[in-house]
């Protein structure tokens, strides 16, 4: 088996949760992983062991804990 290169643009919320893990095993079965992300998330945040490529959107994170 070979391992290959991901780039993925996760959903927030508990889709990341359950992505991480994905991504983490296959981080250790060898496969190069790229997440691209806004820069302003409820869960997802930069981690040392995922390439993270994050992006401006146009509110802060300030506005985005006050959305019920």
């Amino acid at each position: 088996a070979a391992a290959g290169k991901l780039l993925v643009v996760p959903v927030d919320g508990s889709h990341w949760l359950s992505m991480r893990e994905l991504l983490d095993m296959l981080q250790q079965k060898g496969h190069e992983v790229v997440v691209v992300a806004p820069e302003v998330t409820l869960h997802i945040k930069p981690e040392k062991n995922l390439m993270m490529k994050m992006y401006p959107v146009p509110f802060t994170q300030e506005e985005m804990d006050r959305v019920p």
